[in-house]
C-alpha cells in the first residue's frame, strides 16, 4: 500500500510540472503584453518573451496559441515553423512564451485570407462582415514553458 501511494504522489508531482517546448527561453524576465502591444512599433522584428492566459489553441496540430491579457488584449504566438506543438487542451492555462515580435500591416484582402485561414483552424464559420483592415500582432515563436494548472 505504501508503494502504490508513492508511485500516485510522484506521478502528481510529474503531471504538475512546467512543460517546455522548442529552444530554451533566453530572456530572464517576460513583459506584460499591455507594455509589448503598446510599444509594437520599438519591439518589431525582435525577441520578446510574454506571459499570457491561453484562450485557444490550434485544434488541428497544437501549432499556435491565442493568447490573452487581463484587460482583454489578444496576441497570437506561432509555433509552427519552430516545429512545436501543443497540447490541444491548453486552452485555460498560462504560458511564457518567446519568440520574434511581428507586427504587419493588413490591407481589406489580407485581412480577409487571415480571417478565413482563422475560422478554418477554429473550425468556424467564415463572417466576410467581421472583417476590417488594420494590424496583426504575433510572436514568430522560438521557445515556450506551459506552466503547470
Amino acid at each position: 500500500m505504501r508503494i502504490l501511494l508513492t508511485v500516485v504522489a510522484a506521478a502528481g508531482l510529474l503531471c504538475a510540472a512546467d512543460t517546455k517546448f522548442g529552444k530554451p527561453l533566453t530572456i530572464k524576465q517576460p513583459m506584460p503584453l499591455a507594455t509589448l502591444l503598446a510599444h509594437a512599433d520599438d519591439y518589431n522584428g525582435k525577441t520578446v518573451q510574454v506571459k499570457a492566459k491561453i484562450t485557444d489553441v490550434c485544434q488541428a496540430m497544437g501549432c499556435w496559441l491565442e493568447l490573452v491579457n487581463e484587460d482583454g488584449q489578444h496576441l497570437r504566438f506561432e509555433a509552427h515553423e519552430a516545429g512545436i506543438e501543443f497540447p490541444k487542451d491548453s486552452a485555460g492555462r498560462m504560458v511564457i512564451a518567446e519568440g520574434k515580435f511581428v507586427k504587419a500591416e493588413l490591407s481589406k484582402e489580407a485581412a480577409t485570407e487571415k480571417a478565413k485561414e482563422d475560422a478554418k483552424d477554429k473550425g468556424k464559420t467564415f463572417d466576410p462582415a467581421s472583417v476590417k483592415p488594420g494590424y496583426s500582432y504575433e510572436i514568430e515563436g522560438s521557445g515556450a514553458l506551459l506552466l503547470s494548472k
